[in-house]
């Protein structure tokens, strides 16, 4: 017996794809395996070409040379290249969005928080916007940091190596308490 699935568009989480230094190779083909919508810049679109990926939407005011065929140009008008891709994928339903970039524009991102599940990656870290009341397993000794100021920060599971910084006191839950509407949070690739 054999198992098929079926991926419906928008199913997966897009790829934003901003930048690729220090990016783990085999990390990008596990965010490419189930062919996601991938949005990217002219200068990561020749990266990608070079590795063979496909191209869906290039962000850029149409004088860049397209080295792939099928590709659309998605202009940034007044806005950030982020903050243009994020409101076309929110427009369109997409549900979520994984960002690969060099230097999150944390600020800019944290405004779409709440309005599409995103993730950041940058090097060999994960990073993800979560609210209060917040919980996660994981095993022992794993280090999380949070990378936004907080007012009334509490936390179980966790002990405090150095302000933002933390690892888990045990295999389990920890779980993150504040004021504000939504944390940053950084882990490392597994």
């Amino acid at each position: 017996m054999s198992s098929h699935h079926i991926v419906r568009e928008k199913q997966e989480p897009a790829l934003l794809v901003l930048g690729l230094d220090d990016f783990p190779e085999e990390l990008l083909g596990q965010l490419l395996e189930w062919s996601p919508t991938v949005i990217t810049i002219p200068h990561t679109a020749e990266k990608l070409h070079m590795l063979g990926i496909k191209v869906d939407w290039v962000i850029g005011n149409g004088g860049e040379d397209m080295i792939q065929s099928d590709v659309k140009l998605m202009p940034p008008g007044d806005n950030t290249l982020a903050v243009t891709a994020l409101n076309y994928l929110i427009a369109n339903h997409y549900p979520a969005v994984n960002v690969i970039t060099d230097e999150p524009a944390f600020d800019d991102l944290l405004n779409y928080a709440g309005k599409i599940d995103l993730v950041i990656f940058q090097g060999y870290q994960k990073i993800y916007a979560i609210s209060s009341g917040f919980s996660k397993w994981k095993p022992a000794g794993d280090e999380i940091r949070i990378l936004n100021s907080t007012k009334g920060l509490n936390y179980t599971g966790l002990e405090q190596i150095t302000p933002g910084n933390f690892k888990t006191t045990h295999d389990g839950f920890f779980t993150l308490s504040f004021q504000q509407s939504f944390l940053w949070v950084a882990e490392g690739l597994d």
